[in-house]
């Protein structure tokens, strides 16, 4: 059983309960009440009877025999007790009393309804007996003239009254024990029947609740509950749809700012992190639930609150660029703007990565401070040494130097502006490869031959280590560079009677190929950057060697564009080795 049945069974128990005693009350009294007055007027009567039989009998202690007879008589025939009381109020006869025992009856002057007689009243009290035991009501009618004066007393036994009164209780008693267990049996199916549809709206109120919004009522009925229970449902179905549209409004909002390539941080007007997406979480490094905290406590990065406060400080966009710390330095531009919909207020902004664009502005600037430089020293030359030649005349030997001047460097100038129109249509995406299946050993073997006169004019050697080497699948032309640049290199910057030792080698699914030389090697700090355009650890050496700089940064794109990867490993004072890998040809058939 509920609650809500306990507590209807008990009230309807409780009224129940409450009415029985009300009609109880209101049936006892009233009858009781009006018995003791049919009872008053029958005594009444019957005491002015007595009365009458005892004319001109005087109520003295000479005539207590012939009044003791008289009262018996006379309550034999009224059915009540019969008291005849002198003047002075002592009792001279008794029907209830032997006559030898009249002279322990008290005097009854003093009670109510004798002294009321005396008075000349008729009188009536009701009480309990001390000589009997009992509860009587006492009529006292006095005796009228020309009888001797006196007082006749009847006494009326209530003990059938309250027996009456008692048995009509019990019926009551009995009527409300009945009625109770079926008011409670009704109840507790009544109660049950109407706590139905309130069980109904709990459980769905409950689902609803715990998120199943698709819980409904559904009771069907004309009357209030039903109409009740059509409005919530219809109220489930509107919260239904519109929580639909939130989710996918927020799911939409979820997959634009999961794809974004911008940063997004949005705060509150408590300038405390309400979102992040993913992009902002790498850019910033963060890890972690960060929802709830501060940007300087989230973030460790006082450039980013100071924005943030800033935006927040003013209904002006704010736009900085800060510089996080680290190995690689990111640049970010962050674009700031405060909000203000409805009660919510706050800040949002926007972190976009300039790492890219700042460092492509910096190689750019690079580039042509570099390739400017580059030029300029071949130009440079060959315009003083053709100024030279048109204004002197010059004997044929010095005329016919000068001449191999401009051509050297004009066959430097004409590799720079090759390597460099290479180097674009690397870039460019231009450059088209034709990969096939290759022996890399051999090739090696083929440039070693070509380089043959080199090689002995500065006292180096090659030896190739290829057994059991597997093919490669590029392009030959442009592993046929990658290999001529490095073994350029390798020439370039070994010492004389000094080894290069080119190895061709299987690894894992590739094809490795190692160019090491025993030459100056390159410093640690300059071994990142040795692939960049027109950098040299040496640029004396380079120049005086005819290098363009570009060498290892074509080297670099063409590798890649095989598919491969290069990097070096080297010792200042041992030597380089230049590293390369290329698709195997099994991996490719």
């Amino acid at each position: 059983m509920s609650r809500i049945q306990l507590r209807l069974t008990l009230v309807l128990g409780a009224l129940l309960v409450a009415v029985t005693a009300a009609i109880g009350i209101w049936v006892d009294r009233p009858l009781r009440s009006r018995e003791l007055q049919r009872i008053q007027v029958s005594l009444s009567e019957s005491a002015r009877a007595v009365a009458e039989l005892a004319r001109g009998l005087p109520f003295d202690a000479a005539h207590e025999r012939e009044l003791g007879e008289l009262a018996r008589r006379a309550a034999a025939t009224a059915r009540a007790r019969v008291t005849l009381i002198a003047p002075d109020g002592a009792v001279v006869a008794d029907s209830d009393v032997r006559p030898e025992d009249m002279a322990g009856v008290a005097n009854h002057a003093s009670r109510p309804e004798v002294a009321a007689a005396l008075a000349g009243q008729p009188g009536s009290h009701t009480r309990r007996s001390e000589t009997i035991g009992r509860e009587f009501l006492y009529v006292g009618v006095p005796r009228e003239p020309p009888s001797p004066p006196g007082v006749v007393r009847l006494a009326g036994d209530l003990g059938p009254v309250d027996q009456a009164v008692a048995e009509l209780r019990s019926a009551l008693i009995a009527g409300l024990l009945v009625a109770l267990g079926a008011a409670l049996v009704l109840s507790y199916f009544s109660s049950r029947a109407l706590l139905r549809p309130l069980s109904a709206f709990h459980g769905a109120l409950t689902r609803l609740s715990a998120g199943e919004l698709g819980a409904r009522v559904r009771w069907c009925s004309n009357d209030e509950l039903g109409a009740l229970a059509r409005a919530f449902d219809g109220m489930a179905d509107d919260l239904e749809r519109s929580h639909s549209a939130i989710v996918a409004e927020r799911d939409r909002l979820a997959a634009v700012l999961a794809v974004m390539v911008e940063g997004v941080l949005v705060v509150d007007a408590e300038e405390r992190i309400v979102l992040a997406n993913p992009r902002l979480r790498e850019l910033l490094g963060i890890r972690g639930e960060i929802e709830g905290l501060r940007p300087l406590a989230a973030m460790r990065n006082a450039d980013v609150d100071d924005v943030l406060r800033a935006a927040l400080a003013t209904q002006q966009p704010v736009h900085r660029e800060i510089a996080l710390p680290g190995i690689e330095r990111r640049v970010l531009e962050v674009h700031a703007a405060s909000f203000a919909i409805g009660a919510a207020r706050g800040a949002v902004a926007v972190f976009h990565d300039m790492t890219a664009i700042r460092r492509l502005e910096t190689v750019r600037r690079d580039f042509v401070a570099n390739a400017s430089h580059e030029i300029k020293t071949p130009l440079t030359a060959i315009r003083g040494f053709a100024e030279t030649l048109l204004s002197n005349d010059l004997p044929e030997r010095d005329a016919r130097g000068y001449l191999e001047i401009i051509l050297r460097h004009s066959e430097r100038l004409s590799r720079l502006v090759e390597d460099l129109l290479e180097l674009s249509r690397l870039e460019s995406g231009k450059f088209t490869l034709e990969p096939e299946p290759l022996d890399v050993a051999l090739l090696v073997a083929k440039l070693c031959r070509e380089l043959e006169p080199r090689l002995q004019e500065r006292r180096v050697s090659v030896r190739i280590a290829a057994q059991g080497a597997p093919r490669a699948f590029a392009d030959a032309r442009a592993v046929e560079q990658i290999l001529q640049n490095l073994l350029d290199n390798a020439l370039k910057y070994s010492d004389p009677e000094r080894e290069i030792e080119v190895r061709v080698e299987a690894d894992g699914d590739d094809v490795r190929v190692d160019v090491a030389d025993q030459g100056i090697g390159i410093p640690e700090a300059d071994r990142a950057r040795i692939f960049e355009r027109f950098y040299r650890v040496d640029r004396g050496r380079s120049r005086e060697q005819g290098g363009t700089g570009l060498g290892l940064s074509i080297v670099k794109h063409l590798v890649q564009a095989n598919g491969g990867e290069v990097w070096v490993e080297s010792t200042p004072g041992v030597g380089s080795t230049f590293s390369f890998t290329l698709p195997s040809n099994f991996t490719r058939s």
